[in-house]
């Protein structure tokens, strides 16, 4: 069983910036798309940001472009969201999510990953 595992969460003012990491750890795996997903207190878990492994193609939501960036590093199934100028409604248990397969759905879509980890707190103060 795949298990991921996520760090880099904390408290931050806003406008500063943190970087999330997500390894894989139980056995590899080679994944063929990792994601961010965010859920606030009260709120539905959302999509954050995605990205395949072959092309590292990306997608973003709306609220996070030209803030976040995802990377991958595919030697070591390794996925990092670089987070920059937080704002307060960036607050968040932030989770890491995966996949091995083809199967047929949105990369936004929570769906699509078979993975997840168990999330990491991120909190941004006004």
């Amino acid at each position: 069983q795949v298990q991921l595992v996520e760090s880099g969460g904390g408290l931050v003012q806003a406008g500063g910036s943190l970087r999330l990491s997500c390894a894989p750890s139980g056995r590899t795996f080679s994944s063929s798309i990792m994601g961010w997903f965010r859920q606030a207190p009260g709120q539905d878990r959302e999509f954050v940001a995605a990205i395949r492994r072959n092309g590292g193609g990306t997608y973003y939501a709306a609220s996070v472009k030209g803030r976040f960036t995802i990377s991958r590093d595919n030697a070591n199934d390794l996925v990092y969201l670089q987070m920059n100028s937080l704002k307060p409604e960036d607050t968040a248990i932030y989770y890491c999510a995966g996949d091995s397969s083809s199967r047929p759905a949105s990369p936004v879509s929570a769906a699509r990953y078979a993975y997840w980890g168990q999330g990491t707190q991120v909190t941004v103060s006004s």
